[in-house]
């Protein structure tokens, strides 16, 4: 009966579908394990083989723990909004929820074929109304909430109101913005309700602020951070700005602090954890003010630095500012406006990613204003320099060259003054290293103190003059939340007298409207400005249309949609309760599952998608809505899976293509090649190259004997280098099972390996071994005959490897332990169902369509997948015989299998008694007859 695996895998793949083998209960006696991988973002590419690496490894963990007894919760959806839908929408004009709708069906087709366990009756799709219905409320749930710090956790807004109609802010201690101000009970209740909505901004989780944001023209969007390469956007490779915009964002400044401390709570890899404490960036010290000495300014107007070293407040020579600080404008000096203003245009081309990376590029101006400082009284002149941002601190840096890096190469480089505040330490460029254990010297007021005392008395002086005062900083920043595009969640907002107003959640969703150009307005705009029907009506609680406006009853609604990090910040709550229309998850659904048990994702979202996700999961835990406050004990990060490229060599200037071999020192141009041209030999398919583009159509090529060698690189594997291998191609070849152990083989999960699809035989030719354990020509050859001890300890040694493997991750070994006991099991010919029946189940989780075939071949009529796990026995790899060298002076001559539990006498007698003995001795006496019992046999003759 030979192995047929595309019938096989097609079979078991029907049954799983029709009798929702995978489906997880909300309310099982069973212990629940709930496994999560990153759901992905369709796109029109689908899946190449790097995709499924870390979907196959959590399901193996899944498949294994549903073994071990336990009710496993393992789903899939799709974080279905996003700009490249949207690009798509702009150049064909094709709505991009129909393009989505595409690329899902491709994906769902992909990920079947690879037989992954996923309870898809739990599938969620970002993009859906149904879902981003809950996207919405919990947006309101923010914009109605603020961070109490004497309670340290987030409130309803309500609290916030009565404390201010009965104290004023005397009883507030909030996270708030820095310019809100204090008043009494008494002149909150004489405001007028839009002062108090403007001032309750100043405190809501998600609030309007004017922001600097990353601005793209020619995608019509802001951008994070993490979309951002080189200072060009990551789609598309258009310029990128910084521009101030009205934008809204979401306050996770507030639990900065938490969001530091649940780190050490969690199973997460430590470079990860890292990232995110670098990214968050506790430090402390003092806020300083330091007054500008400015015509320009008012007497009020100040400068705020932070810094982490206020003992070294003597050293400083100058101040940056960074180039988009809101006083640059007021205090540049008529003499240096034209100085200053270009610099400030050329800064906006750079976004701050790149600008914190550039340490070699040094640049700045003066802005001709000078500010004095708070001890000695001096005038310090004031620079603007794009190594400060406006969004890291104050936006300000109080310079001690002696005493930092990038200040010392400042001063350096426009050879401003290089004070030296430190006691025997030489500050040449040369010499240049940290000063943090150094003394200050050249100060009367620090003279011969250390940093702590230092530290404690400068900040105690400038509170006594009311120039400064100790404080705690993060390097976390508020986070933008609004997107100028199309394709995303619609806020859930109205605007009445230009203050947002919250749409209740009775009436959500707000679903998207149809718009003809998914493009800005031609008044620039973001796209739902071309939508005809985009008005709230408050009397009758629906969308209406834009002409109905009246600004009484009928009001504008929000134009900006949510970011693409919106809806991945909770999906794995809703995927508890996913279709309850009435919460976003059932209280008793979110009691039972309660948090993630093992996450399996990319490092690269590090600081965007877990941290939020962090994020929304402490608000909602505050708010009464989750039973845990971090979302996912045990996280693993997934290598990457790389591909092999290949290159030809074009002579430079020419059509013209040299072979590998013949380059020497021709001046050639490598150009990547599609991998399908290229055999196993590295020869290329010169037609196939040919006809592939029209300016190739006329190639020339210089062989060698006869034939075109191509070169090859391990890289990414991307469509962009023609390097991507179709995992429906080994699928269709191979095998799901074939790709799934394959995977798994090429190394340790974690690390990035190479791609290659002539290694992947060898794996295929091993479960075609396994099917011949079980079935030959005639059909099932298992029997009920007694295992042999050979092949009991081939089992039980198979059954603690695999489960140790499983238990830390380290899949590939176990590909090649079922190797080996696959190898040993045909050498033993063995066909007892004691063994081979468990053997079936241990392989599932690998190669779950074979094992269900191999199940069902032994009589069963069930899945596999509800087999208990094999139990290790550890009396089968006890030892109950020893092979010993029987030696004739020192020589072996032959073997005896012997029971361990004999005496010395007793091995001695069988050795004598034994006829190669006799032989070997030729009617000699031995003089002697050692015997080590469980090692050797030597006769001293």
């Amino acid at each position: 009966m030979k192995y047929n695996f595309n019938n096989i895998e097609a079979k078991w793949q029907k049954y799983w579908a029709e009798n929702g083998t995978f489906k997880a209960d909300n309310s099982s006696d069973k212990p629940k394990y709930y496994v999560l991988d990153m759901f992905p973002y369709p796109s029109g590419a689908g899946l190449h083989v790097g995709h499924p690496l870390g979907y196959i490894a959590s399901d193996i963990y899944a498949r294994y723990k549903r073994h071990k007894g336990f009710n496993v919760l393992h789903p899939m959806g799709y974080d279905s909004f996003g700009l490249p839908a949207e690009q798509y929408a702009i150049q064909t004009g094709q709505h991009p929820s129909i393009t989505t709708r595409t690329n899902i069906n491709r994906y769902r087709e992909q990920l079947d074929k690879i037989g992954f366990s996923f309870d898809w009756s739990r599938e969620v799709r970002t993009s859906s109304p149904e879902y981003y219905k809950w996207t919405q409320w919990i947006f309101t749930e923010l914009f109605d909430s603020w961070y109490n710090l004497q309670t340290d956790k987030a409130e309803k807004i309500e609290g916030l109101i009565s404390k201010f109609k009965t104290s004023g802010t005397a009883e507030v201690s909030a996270v708030c913005d820095e310019d809100a101000n204090s008043f009494t009970a008494e002149q909150w209740n004489s405001f007028t309700e839009q002062e108090q909505e403007k001032i309750l901004l100043q405190y809501r989780l998600t609030y309007l602020a004017e922001t600097e944001v990353n601005w793209c023209a020619a995608l019509g969007t802001v951008l994070a951070n993490d979309e951002i390469v080189n200072g060009v956007s990551e789609r598309g490779g258009h310029p990128v700005v910084r521009k101030k915009m009205m934008q809204w964002s979401m306050r996770i400044s507030a639990y900065a602090d938490r969001l530091l401390q649940g780190l050490d709570r969690i199973d997460w890899p430590e470079p990860l954890k890292e990232i995110q404490r670098n990214w968050i960036g506790k430090s402390v010290g003092a806020q300083v003010r330091f007054n500008v000495l400015s015509d320009q300014t008012k007497d009020d107007d100040y400068i705020e630095v932070f810094t982490t070293r206020p003992d070294t407040i003597f050293g400083v020579s100058f101040m940056t500012l960074a180039p988009e600080h809101p006083l640059v404008d007021k205090i540049t000096t008529a003499a240096q406006k034209q100085a200053v203003h270009d610099y400030v245009k050329a800064t906006a081309k750079r976004s701050e990613r790149e600008r914190m990376a550039d340490v070699k590029n040094i640049s700045g101006v003066f802005t001709g204003a000078y500010a004095e400082h708070p001890f000695t009284k001096k005038p310090v002149p004031i620079w603007i320099g794009d190594y400060v941002l406006a969004g890291y601190g104050t936006g300000a840096v109080m310079a001690v060259p002696c005493g930092d890096s990038r200040d010392y190469d400042f001063a350096k480089h426009f050879g401003l003054e290089i004070p030296n505040i430190f006691e025997g330490v030489d500050i040449s460029e040369q010499a240049y290293s940290s000063k943090d254990n150094c003394k200050i010297a050249n100060s009367d007021f620090l003279n011969g103190l250390d940093y702590k005392q230092g530290t404690t008395k400068v900040i105690a002086a400038l509170e006594e003059l009311n120039q400064g005062y100790g404080k705690v900083n993060f390097r976390l920043r508020d986070a933008v939340f609004s997107r100028q595009r199309y394709w995303g969640e619609p806020f859930p907002v109205y605007y009445v007298n230009e203050l947002p107003k919250m749409i209740d959640k009775q009436h959500l969703p707000i679903e998207l409207p149809e718009v003809e150009k998914y493009l800005p307005t031609e008044t620039g705009e973001p796209p739902l400005g071309n939508a005809n029907s985009w008005a709230w009506d408050t009397e009758r609680n629906e969308v209406v249309g834009n002409d109905k406006i009246d600004n009484q009853s009928v009001f504008p609604l929000e134009l900006n949609t949510m970011p693409g990090w919106a809806g991945s910040s909770w999906y794995f709550n809703r995927y508890m309760d996913p279709i309850n229309a009435n919460e976003f998850a059932s209280e008793d659904s979110l009691n039972y599952w309660q948090d993630v048990d093992l996450y399996i994702g990319g490092s690269e979202h590090a600081t965007g998608h877990l941290l939020y996700a962090r994020f929304w999961q402490k608000f909602l835990f505050d708010r009464g809505r989750l039973a845990v406050d971090e979302f996912a004990k045990k996280l693993i990060n997934q290598g990457m899976i790389l591909g092999t490229s290949a290159f030809v060599y074009r002579l430079e200037g020419e059509n013209t293509f040299v072979s590998k071999n013949l380059i020497s020192d021709k001046s050639v141009t490598p150009i990547h090649v599609d991998v399908s041209f290229v055999n196993t030999s590295e020869e290329l398919d010169l037609e196939a190259f040919k006809n592939w583009r029209p300016e190739f159509k006329d190639a020339q090529f210089i062989l060698e004997d006869g034939k075109y060698v191509v070169g090859r690189e391990v890289e990414k594997m991307s469509k962009s280098k023609y390097n991507v291998v179709n995992p429906d191609d080994i699928c269709e070849n191979y095998g799901a099972d074939t790709l799934r152990m394959y995977e798994m083989f090429l190394g340790p999960l974690e690390q990035a390996k190479p791609w290659n699809t002539a290694g992947i035989t060898g794996v295929h030719g091993f479960l075609k071994k396994l099917w011949k354990l079980y079935f030959d020509d005639n059909g099932i050859q298992v029997t009920d005959q007694d295992p042999s001890a050979e092949s009991l300890k081939t089992l039980h040694k198979t059954i603690r490897k695999v489960e140790e493997d499983i238990e830390n991750f380290s899949f590939n070994t176990s590909v090649s332990t079922f190797m080996i006991c696959v190898n040993e099991l045909s050498a033993q010919k063995c066909n007892s169902k004691s063994i081979l029946e468990p053997l079936a189940i241990l392989i599932s989780p690998y190669a779950p369509h074979i094992a269900e075939e191999l199940w069902a071949g032994l009589g069963y009529n069930n899945s596999i997948s509800t087999a208990e796990f094999p139990v290790f026995n550890q009396e089968h790899l006890v030892e109950s015989t020893k092979t010993y060298p029987i030696s004739f002076n020192g020589k072996m001559r032959f073997t005896l299998d012997l029971p361990m539990d004999l005496s010395k006498e007793e091995i001695e007698k069988i050795v004598m008694d034994h006829e190669k003995t006799k032989t070997q001795l030729e009617g000699r006496i031995p003089k002697k007859v050692i015997v080590v019992p469980g090692k050797i046999v030597n006769i001293v003759g």
